[in-house]
């Protein structure tokens, strides 16, 4: 049984891993405007390296945040409409490890380059080296709890034609402790301050957020979609 469901697990991360091979374009979608959105803000604000060292975690993590909305929608969306999200729901199978599988590939495809993209705008906005570790970790982590919360949004929405902004409503009150632990992380780090402690919050919230968000969108598309 173990093995059987680990399988089915696999077998939807390694689909929807191809999926985004394929969909290259919308798969680097969200990347680019992260380097964007970022890029453009010390144009707006100060480009003095103390007033953009204060704010850089914050900025780097709110655009993350924006990176991440821009493609969770699409998590079940093109299963829904090609039919193959109903065949999924009739099937005899756990809800609960496709539905991992695919928040997984979401996030090894969107939240991870974010990730490993970070540190470099961070040395645009003058953060310290000591602060990159801390920074790829704090969105390492913070980026899976981003897709799970997403993801549920995008289960409630997925039966609408337009549900972006409904989506971004609901999750939006979701993801504020996230945002401010993750932030809180990378700041700790900039300040020269011990970071292990807000991360380990994080660590606690993605823990909930892994048990909890799996079982809530499996029940929600066999709610929303079979009726």
């Amino acid at each position: 049984m173990v093995t059987k469901t680990r399988s089915i697990f696999f077998t939807y991360l390694r689909r929807d891993l191809l999926i985004s091979y394929r969909r290259r374009g919308e798969t680097i979608g969200p990347a680019i405007f992260f380097v964007m959105a970022t890029t453009l803000v010390p144009l707006a604000l100060s480009p003095e390296a103390e007033s953009l060292r204060g704010i850089a975690a914050g900025i780097i993590w709110v655009m993350a945040l924006f990176a991440t909305l821009l493609s969770v929608e699409n998590v079940f969306a093109s299963d829904f409409k090609d039919g193959s999200l109903e065949q999924l729901l009739i099937g005899p199978n756990l809800l609960v490890m496709p539905v991992l599988g695919k928040v997984m590939a979401h996030w090894l495809t969107t939240g991870v380059p974010l990730a490993i993209i970070s540190p470099i705008l961070g040395l645009m906005l003058s953060l310290p080296s000591e602060a990159f570790i801390p920074l790829v970790a704090s969105l390492a982590l913070g980026t899976a709890s981003l897709s799970l919360i997403g993801a549920l949004g995008a289960a409630l929405t997925v039966s609408l034609q337009k549900g972006g902004l409904l989506l971004t409503l609901i999750v939006m009150p979701l993801y504020i402790p996230i945002i401010i632990f993750g932030s809180a992380t990378a700041q700790y780090g900039i300040d020269g301050f011990t970071w292990t402690g807000p991360l380990a919050i994080l660590g606690v919230l993605f823990a909930v957020v892994m048990v909890l968000c799996p079982l809530a969108i499996a029940g929600i598309l066999r709610l929303t979609t079979i009726t």
